[in-house]
């Protein structure tokens, strides 16, 4: 059973509770508006509670008006859903299309307009919404543990990746499945919405932490992609290829605790160099793994800015 299940029926025993001891009428269509008015965060909680309560004031007054002017007819209500539902459309506040209804149906009911019945129907408004709202500020859980498991798994997959890289350096036979970059890229895309719903829950600032590590982490992946490409052209193995995996070996470690870049950065500025002053290729085969390695170290450093300029805004 989810929380927001449990939520969702305390707010209606409430809301209904609360509408029964003041004496309003229909005090159970409190509870579907209490239904209504629960969502995922505390931000899209009050803005969808704000945007039901204003369309269901409009259709209020929309309703009065038609029902004043035409009287109580059934043709009257099928109008009144096309003006409002137009309208609303228009306001952008959809959401509160079938709150809107509801008053509309209640004062199809009774047949009658009175001030008593439109202030009882703006009580079941504000009481319905503003006891969900309640609720749903009062208690949300984080979603820190989530977001901390998927760093966790993610950094393993970035791991693996990064061995197995090294491996096929060091031995073109080697075979991966490549299994880890589709898991990498799940894990990514949960830990983004995660991380969306975290904002969504913070009412007073924002935290972007998770935002930002995890758009990082992307940003990687397309690198690491890019990696697997050049990896898949080196079919021979060569010492500069093996100083390659050197490096690679170390991030499959470092990665596991926040990719500490210093040393392997400085490794690329130095095996860099070293590309520079190697005599020419003397095969066409030498020639491609070296263009293939070239590409990889590249990619590599591509790799290592992302995570150096993330390290810099979470320092800062």
């Amino acid at each position: 059973m989810g929380i927001r299940i449990i939520k969702t029926a305390a707010a209606v025993i409430v809301a209904i509770s609360l509408a029964q001891a003041l004496g309003l009428h229909s005090p159970h269509s409190t509870g579907l508006l209490a239904i209504l008015g629960v969502d995922v965060t505390k931000k899209r909680g009050l803005r969808t509670s704000f945007q039901r309560l204003a369309a269901s004031l409009l259709g209020l007054l929309l309703a009065a008006f038609l029902f004043w002017w035409f009287g109580f007819y059934l043709w009257v209500a099928g109008l009144y859903i096309l003006l409002l539902f137009s309208l609303l459309a228009r306001l952008d506040l959809k959401d509160g299309a079938v709150t809107g209804s509801v008053v509309m149906f209640h004062l199809f009911a009774a047949q009658q307009l009175s001030a008593e019945l439109l202030l009882n129907e703006v009580a079941l408004l504000v009481i319905g919404l503003g006891t969900a709202t309640l609720i749903n500020i009062i208690y949300m859980p984080r979603q820190d543990k989530h977001l901390l498991e998927l760093r966790e798994r993610l950094e393993s997959c970035f791991s693996t990746i990064f061995s197995e890289i090294a491996t096929h350096l060091k031995d073109t036979k080697h075979i991966w499945s490549g299994s880890e970059l589709l898991e990498a890229g799940d894990i990514i895309q949960r830990g983004l919405r995660g991380a969306q719903r975290s904002e969504e829950n913070a009412l007073f600032g924002e935290d972007t932490t998770w935002a930002v590590y995890f758009y990082m982490r992307r940003q990687q992946l397309d690198s690491i992609n890019r990696m697997v490409q050049c990896v898949a052209q080196v079919y021979e193995t060569l010492p500069h290829g093996e100083r390659l995996a050197a490096v690679f070996d170390e991030l499959s470690e470092d990665v596991k605790g926040g990719d500490c870049t210093g040393r392997a950065a400085k490794t690329l500025d130095a095996l860099e160099r070293e590309f520079k002053l190697m005599p020419l290729p003397a095969t066409r085969e030498e020639f491609e793994v070296r263009s293939a390695l070239l590409q990889l170290l590249v990619q590599l450093k591509t790799y290592l800015a992302a995570a150096a300029q993330d390290k810099e805004q979470t320092d800062s």
